[in-house]
This record gives C-alpha cells, sequence and structure tokens, in this order.
C-alpha cells in the first residue's frame, strides 16, 4: 500500500483499515459504501472534510484545517426537490445508491437517485493535490426517455457554527475596463452581516452598482496568523456568492447566479446537468500565505501544465495596438524589427488587421500580403507571433466564410436580431451565441482555421464572447417570456438581462471551454489569452482553459498596479498580464517607473518602440533583459507578498517576491507624486530569520546591504527616491 494522505473512514475505522479500504492516495477504490458506516473524513494535508451519507441527501459536517478551528456543519446539502416533466410538476424522493457510490483513490462520490423521475444525482470532492484546496461538482443526469426541467442545484451551500467573535472577509473586484476604487476588500463580519458577490463572463456594472469580483472570498478570524477558511468557483458564467452571519452562524453558498430568475434548465434524455466546481480550503497565517497557497495549487491542479513547463512563460510581448487600427504590414515588420532588437519573445498583432467585424481575414489593403508572410517574419526573427481576434461577433460583411447576420444560417445563431439599419463598430459587432451546436461548430473550425493558416503561437479572444442573455426560443437554453426581457445597449454590444440569462451563460460557458480545449489538444504549445475588454472575465474558469488574461483595460502606470495589486490576491502572477501603454514619462527615471509598473506579472508593451530615442532603447532592453533573467522565475514559481499599500499614486507602494527554496527575491517598490513623504520602509516577508540576506539596489538608490531576515521582517527595509512617479527594485539573495 502506497503513501497516503489520510482519507479516514470514521465509524468502522479500524474494521475497515484492517480490510484494507480506507485511504486517500492509497487502495483504488472502495466497491461500494461499506454497511453500517455512513460517515468519511477526506481530504489533504491542508483541509479534510466530514461527510455523512444520509439517505435521502449528504452532509457536510466539518471542515478541519491542519491546525486550528474545525468548522462544524448544520445543516444537509440542498438537493433539488422537483422538476418538471410533459409540463407537470414531479415531486423528487431522493434515495441514496450505497452500491453505485465511491471514496476512490483521489475522490468521493455519493450517488442519489429518483426513480419516478429516471434521475441520477452524483455529489463528489476530490483532491487533486496534496496541498491547497478540496473541489466539488455535482453532477445530475436524465436516464429516462424523457425530457427533464430542473431547477437551480447550487454548487455549493454551507451553515458553518464558529465561536470566533472577530472574523474578517477578503473580497476581490475585477479590473474589468478600469481598475476599481477599492478593488481589495477586508471588512468585519459581524452578527447580522450579509454580503453577495457576482460574477460573470462580461463584467459592465452601471455606475452606481457593485463591481464584479473574482468569484472567491476568504473569511478569517482578524490578526497576522488567523485561523480561515476560504471558498471559489471555477466558472466563468454568471455566478454568486454569499454570505451571512446571524449570531454563532455562517451561512451562505455559491454556484450559478439565481437571479433573475427562477432558474431553469433542459435535461434531454441521456442529458447531464453539471454545477460550476467549486473549491474548499482551509488556511491559518496571513492573508498572503492563504493566497500563496492557493496559487500554488492553481498552477498545479488548473492551469495547463505544458504551459508551466515552458521555461519562458510568461513571455515578454510587444503589441501592436501601439498603432491602434491603423496597424499594417509595414508597420508591423518594423515593430517586430525593433521588438526583436529590444529582446522582446512575442510580437502580437491587435485588432486592426482584419477585413470587417465577423470577417476574420487580413485585409489586403493593409496586408497584400496575408499574415502568414508576417508570423513568418516575426518566427524569422526569433518572436513567436500572436494574434487577435473576437470570434463570436457577427458584422454586415458578404464576402465568404464571414459572420453575415444577414445570413439565415448566421441569424438563427445571433443572441437577437440586429435593430433596422444595425452597423457594427470598429471591432464590435452583434454576438452570436456559441451554445448552439452549429454555431459552436463553426467557431471551432474558424479558430483553428487561423491558428493554421496564420501559423500561430498564441491566440487572443477580445470582446463579448461568451453570450448571457438571449432572446431566442429554438436555442439550447431555457426561453422566456419575451416581455420579461430587458434589452439595451451598453459599451458598444446588445444585452439582454431576463430570467433565462443564467441559463444562456451556462450553456455559452461551457462550449467556449470546448473550443478552447479542442485548440489545446490540437495545437499543442499553442497559448490562449482572456482579454474581454480588458479585466471582465478574469476568474478560474478561465485560469482553467486559458493560459493568461487581461486584468483591466486601462494601460496607465497606476492603475496597472492597482488591478494587479487587487488580482495577485487569489490568481498567479504570471497570468496576470498589463498593458504599458504611453504615459507622459519625462525622465528616464519615469520610464522605468512606466515600464516596472507593468512588469510584475505578464509583461505587455502597446507601444510602437520605433518613435523611441537611444535612450529609452538602451534603458527598455536592460529592463526586458533583467525580467527574463532574473525576475520571471519569480513571478512563476516564488510567493508573493503585498507588503506595501495599494497604489494611488501619490504614495509609496511594493509588491515582494521570495522563493524560499531558491533563497532569492525582489521588491518591487514605487513612488508617487506627493514627495512630502521622501522615504519609506517596506517590512519583508516570507524570509528565514536566522539566516542573513544581501540587499542590491538596482538603480543605485541606496548602497547594497546585509542584513538578518528577523531585521528585514521587523524592521523592513529603508527606500528613498530623488524624484517623483520613479520605482527601485531590490534584488533579494540568501547567504
Amino acid at each position: 500500500m502506497t503513501a497516503r494522505l489520510e482519507t479516514v473512514v470514521v465509524g468502522c475505522t479500524r474494521a475497515l483499515a484492517a480490510a484494507g479500504i480506507a485511504l486517500l492516495f492509497a487502495a483504488p477504490a472502495i466497491a461500494a459504501l461499506p454497511t453500517g458506516t455512513d460517515t468519511f473524513r477526506f481530504g489533504n494535508r491542508d483541509a479534510k472534510i466530514s461527510v455523512e451519507a444520509g439517505a435521502a441527501s449528504p452532509r457536510l459536517r466539518a471542515l478541519h484545517p491542519a491546525a486550528g478551528r474545525v468548522l462544524e456543519g448544520a445543516s444537509a446539502a440542498a438537493l433539488i426537490d422537483s422538476a418538471t416533466i410533459d409540463g407537470k410538476p414531479v415531486r423528487l424522493h431522493w434515495q441514496l445508491d450505497r452500491e453505485a457510490s465511491r471514496v476512490e483513490e483521489k475522490s468521493l462520490s455519493l450517488v442519489y437517485v429518483d426513480r419516478g423521475s429516471q434521475l441520477k444525482l452524483v455529489w463528489e470532492w476530490q483532491a487533486r493535490a496534496a496541498h491547497g484546496p478540496l473541489e466539488h461538482t455535482t453532477h445530475i443526469e436524465n436516464r429516462g426517455g424523457r425530457e427533464v426541467w430542473i431547477p437551480l442545484q447550487d454548487s455549493f451551500t454551507f451553515r458553518w457554527k464558529t465561536d470566533v467573535q472577530a472574523l474578517q472577509q477578503l473580497w476581490v473586484d475585477k479590473g474589468a475596463g478600469e481598475a476599481p476604487p477599492v478593488g481589495t476588500h477586508l471588512v468585519d463580519v459581524a452578527d447580522g452581516y450579509h454580503w453577495r458577490g457576482e460574477s460573470s463572463a462580461f463584467a459592465h456594472p452601471r455606475k452606481d452598482e457593485a463591481r464584479e469580483i473574482i468569484p472567491y472570498f476568504l473569511v478569517r478570524s482578524k490578526g497576522e496568523a488567523g485561523d480561515g477558511w476560504y471558498l471559489g468557483i471555477e466558472f466563468s458564467g454568471r455566478t454568486a456568492m454569499t454570505l451571512k452571519r446571524r449570531g454563532d452562524m455562517l451561512e451562505g453558498g455559491a454556484g450559478l447566479n439565481p437571479e433573475p430568475g427562477p432558474f431553469r434548465t433542459r435535461l434531454a434524455a441521456g442529458g447531464e446537468f453539471v454545477t460550476p466546481t467549486v473549491f474548499l480550503g482551509a488556511t491559518r497565517g496571513s492573508i498572503d500565505d492563504a493566497g500563496n497557497v492557493l496559487k500554488r495549487w492553481i498552477r498545479e491542479a488548473i492551469n495547463d501544465s505544458r504551459t508551466q513547463r515552458d521555461p519562458i512563460y510568461p513571455w515578454t510581448t510587444n503589441n501592436s495596438w501601439g498603432s491602434a487600427m491603423a496597424i499594417s504590414d509595414a508597420q508591423a515588420r518594423r515593430m517586430i524589427d525593433d521588438a526583436a532588437g529590444l529582446g522582446f519573445e512575442m510580437f502580437h498583432l491587435d485588432a486592426g488587421w482584419f477585413r470587417a467585424v465577423g470577417d476574420w481575414h487580413p485585409d489586403a489593403k493593409k496586408f497584400p500580403h496575408g499574415l502568414t508572410s508576417v508570423a513568418d517574419y516575426a518566427h524569422a526573427r526569433g518572436l513567436k507571433f500572436g494574434l487577435w481576434v473576437d470570434w463570436a461577433q457577427a458584422g454586415i460583411s458578404k464576402e465568404k466564410g464571414a459572420l453575415d447576420v444577414a445570413d439565415p444560417a448566421i441569424r438563427d445563431w445571433l443572441t437577437t436580431d440586429p435593430p433596422p439599419g444595425w452597423k457594427p463598430e470598429e471591432f464590435k459587432g452583434l454576438t452570436i451565441d456559441i451554445g448552439v451546436p452549429a454555431a459552436k461548430a463553426w467557431v471551432a473550425k474558424e479558430v483553428d482555421r487561423l491558428v493554421r493558416d496564420y501559423q500561430l503561437d498564441m491566440l487572443e479572444h477580445d470582446g463579448y464572447v461568451v453570450a448571457q442573455g438571449c432572446d431566442r426560443v429554438d436555442h439550447e437554453h431555457a426561453t422566456c417570456d419575451p416581455k420579461q426581457v430587458k434589452k439595451y445597449t451598453d459599451d458598444g454590444f446588445i444585452w439582454m438581462d431576463a430570467p433565462n440569462s443564467t441559463d444562456v451563460s451556462y450553456h455559452a460557458a461551457r462550449a467556449y471551454y470546448d473550443i478552447h480545449d479542442a485548440l489545446r489538444q490540437d495545437h499543442p504549445g499553442l497559448l490562449l489569452e482572456v482579454c474581454n475588454d480588458g479585466g471582465r472575465m478574469v476568474d478560474f474558469g478561465s485560469a482553467a482553459h486559458a493560459d493568461y488574461f487581461s486584468i483591466v483595460d486601462a494601460y496607465d502606470p497606476v492603475s496597472n498596479r492597482q488591478a494587479f495589486y487587487d488580482a495577485s490576491h487569489v490568481l498567479p502572477p504570471a497570468m496576470l498580464e498589463t498593458y504599458v501603454k504611453e504615459w507622459p514619462a519625462k525622465r528616464i527615471e519615469n520610464f522605468r517607473y512606466m515600464l516596472r509598473s507593468g512588469m510584475m506579472g505578464w509583461f505587455t508593451l502597446m507601444l510602437d518602440t520605433t518613435t523611441w530615442s537611444k535612450e529609452r532603447h538602451d534603458a527598455a532592453r536592460e529592463e526586458i533583459e533583467l525580467y527574463k533573467a532574473t525576475l520571471r522565475p519569480l513571478i512563476r514559481e516564488a510567493d508573493l507578498y503585498h507588503v506595501g499599500p495599494r497604489a494611488d499614486g501619490n504614495g509609496w507602494d511594493g509588491i515582494e517576491y521570495f522563493d524560499a527554496k531558491r533563497g532569492k527575491g525582489v521588491l518591487y517598490a514605487f513612488h508617487g507624486k506627493d514627495m512630502s513623504a521622501g522615504t519609506h520602509t517596506f517590512p519583508l516577508s516570507g524570509l528565514n530569520a536566522r539566516r542573513n540576506y544581501r540587499l542590491s539596489f538596482r538603480d543605485r538608490s541606496s548602497a547594497d546591504i546585509t542584513r538578518s531576515g528577523r531585521e528585514l521582517m521587523q524592521g523592513g527595509v529603508t527606500l528613498k527616491l530623488a524624484l517623483p512617479e520613479s520605482s527601485e527594485l531590490v534584488l533579494i539573495e540568501a547567504l
């Protein structure tokens, strides 16, 4: 029997262990749940759960952290209790199927059946890594021969009993166009507390509405070493999370967004509904300690392992949007030449290359030799070649292969009919519903063509791709009364808010994942970028099905650092792309400040570097080389600490990376416009208190120093910068 990560069967533990049935990552499986044993403990080294296999529903009895307080559950899982068959409501009576239920090497599955409707429900938990959270999914299968409509099955609900009075909740807003005013929220969870957060595939809240969240929250006791637990959703469609406190009870849940409702979805004969997967974990320590465990788990469990093995990931990128829609073959080649000389690793051709919206072929006037010749030119100069496309947008082009809204076949895929006289914007059209099988098949074939024909190393999708509203009555999703549909235009797209919106987005998000997964399978090594108008689809579903995402669509240094500060609490920094665009840098110190503000994660420059002076070329070349040789290994694998406040453009802010295995790290320090605070002290984190460290100041703002880990964590390192809007990189090395 191999080494175990402790799946312990509680109840008849000794008898089961003697029979050789019990241990996670040990015996292959239990053939069925043992008679007389209804409670099981399952998990990994960071967290375990006690699960009760109730006769009519499962129950999560407790969450056991590796250290700290146990959270006791106070209610059974809420399974759907009704369905609609042949237009008639049917009550569901779930019964545990002990023979079909399993405790396997890395998963626990409790199976329930309703014989009247012939529905089968699988309540599943997985431990995909030795550390980090556990994952939970519910599957509902229609094993009968009739169509069944079901109401919303939550991914996860909880009622925890807590004896901790002083609790805090952390959650993070998406960048979603402009960096949010707060971004990272840490609030007290007192008696009567009630919070709700929403996420979708294209965040577009109005100014008076709460920002959408990266679908995750952390609850912890106050203090630097607080006990805590966290919950997240691995899905890009319309989801919601809630948290309430009533005395010593914490209640809430996570899953598909029930509003506006009521939600319903169709199960064809033999069909299956799968709730968005959630992850649940336990933590002890600081907020950054919790985040670092989660980010390591994301890299290990849900990121593409091939991308993680790429030694130059994240790629340094020069993006053609510095020339905007005016990009041409000649300009692209000039930018490629200059990018190669500066040490960039990819040239990314952004919007402006195509004939028309929905017509994803090169504009012959701008690119008379096509795109393959541009890709060849980039490859010949040692650069990878990436391409922008908004493949779910239809327009009015009549060219062969275009998504034309007047084409009857294409019109059937649209989320709504275009209004009279409608015309697309420069790069925004009318969204098709990729939840429609024929539309999904067209997109899958089209993106495969783009990758093959244009020899792509990276494909970016932008815009409103995953529909979250549709008024068609013949699509896969649920329909609703047209009177309940609110139709409006916002951000250049046509939107519909209706009771069926969540089901629309559910099917579209699943189709989107299938399209990306097929690209990965057919084109190993291809990277996939999620842009969505900058930071509107930043979530854990995207992290599982793409390789990096734009986190904000404002390109100035402060916005970039704000968005990075927020998202880096919960997502691997190598995935977090910020765009560096033209900004008034009067001195070379301001220029470095601009570049470094976008160099804490995935670095993409949106500037025409051919216009730069020699001084800027030399400075940029040095910064890019430092990024590739020294900073990138830390961005890929090191722990990250928020050692300064969130950037406000006036005072100081900073981020620290430290890799304990390699004994190396870096402090990114930034100083805003306000020079009244001439110095600032950053307390470092993650060091060994008993070791000594050499600190080297890249720009020579101070002489190199050697200090103990204890001194640096307790007393910090003090920086002084003479100019406003300047920066320093402090390299840390263990001696």
